[in-house]
């Protein structure tokens, strides 16, 4: 395989898949190290591991001072913001967050405040009210540390939007990642100036989610696998644009030199680079991942933004053009 430059934005390694629990049940040995040399080796430079709670977020921290390329986010996830106030005080979880975030950024690893957001189709976990009250709040995170936000949104987005609106002068920038929604939505989204989305398997399931995508330009959309979850299935409409494939055996018959069947992975992140390629008719798949790679890096890295990255934004006009 030829080297691109990819960073993954979305990686779970705090779910206990990558310990090999799976439902439950160990199955196999941890096997993150064997996770991150196929990635590293299918060219992808640096990956964010995502916090969804305070405690989940922890770990996320700690996962990332194991290796330079390794970074991670600091929040609560939508579906788990019933958590300020089960603590029993708010105020202090919060506390907890900020203090959590700060060290994170001394230590160079936490890149952006997040995960959080709204997620409607999942309110059985935490009703609507409760999300869009500590959503709101973690804005406080990112103005207090001047960091971008890591965003979630799930058949939420006029409320998510009224939201961003109310605060978007107290964040720099952020990323609506795992975006599966309207076309609609995805306007919604882009009329923010700061807000980028990040696509997954997830986002390209159907032909309607390859048209959605199309429709997103280049100059802002991010990439990731939100592994071991969304991975690229048989059956999506993206898969005729899939070219990199993997040896990959049952979590039963467990073997570090292959992908577990069904665990999503960041090496993937390249498949989900080919099918944007592919659906969008860019040929150049190199000067495709540069453009995303500096995207990236203009939001959470821009301290290695390097002479480059304004030619190669401007180059991404060229690519949309040529479709």
């Amino acid at each position: 395989m030829a080297t691109l430059r990819m960073i993954d934005i979305a990686v779970n390694f705090t779910d206990g898949m990558f310990r090999g629990i799976y439902h439950g049940k160990q199955y196999h040995a941890a096997d993150i190290a064997a996770v991150l040399s196929r990635a590293w080796s299918a060219g992808v430079q640096r990956i964010i591991v995502t916090g969804g709670s305070l405690e989940e977020s922890r770990e996320a921290l700690k996962i990332a001072e194991t290796d330079g390329r390794l970074f991670c986010t600091v929040g609560v996830h939508p579906t788990r913001c019933k958590e300020f106030e089960e603590s029993g005080d708010p105020e202090t979880y919060f506390q907890a967050l900020l203090s959590l975030t700060k060290e994170g950024i001394e230590k160079g690893k936490v890149v952006a405040v997040g995960e959080c957001g709204l997620d409607y189709d999942r309110l059985h976990f935490c009703p609507a009210d409760i999300q869009k009250k500590y959503f709101e709040k973690q804005f406080e995170l990112a103005h207090t540390t001047k960091l971008p936000m890591f965003l979630h949104m799930r058949a939420a987005a006029e409320d998510f939007c009224d939201i961003v609106e109310r605060n978007k002068q107290r964040f720099c920038a952020g990323v609506v990642h795992s975006f599966t929604d309207s076309a609609e939505d995805r306007d919604k989204l882009l009329s923010f100036s700061n807000l980028y989305i990040g696509i997954n398997g997830c986002s390209l399931k159907t032909a309607e989610n390859l048209d959605v995508v199309r429709g997103i330009p280049i100059e802002r959309l991010m990439i990731e696998t939100d592994s071991p979850y969304c991975e690229i299935k048989s059956t999506h409409a993206g898969i005729k644009f899939v070219k990199s494939v993997w040896a990959s055996k049952k979590k039963e018959k467990h073997d570090e030199q292959c992908i577990v069947k069904g665990r999503n992975e960041p090496c993937l992140v390249r498949q989900v680079l080919e099918v944007l390629a592919g659906c969008k008719g860019i040929m150049d798949i190199n000067q495709l991942s540069e453009t995303l790679y500096h995207n990236t890096c203009r939001v959470f890295f821009p301290q290695d933004l390097d002479s480059a990255a304004d030619a190669l934004l401007a180059g991404s006009h060229d690519l949309e053009e040529k479709i």
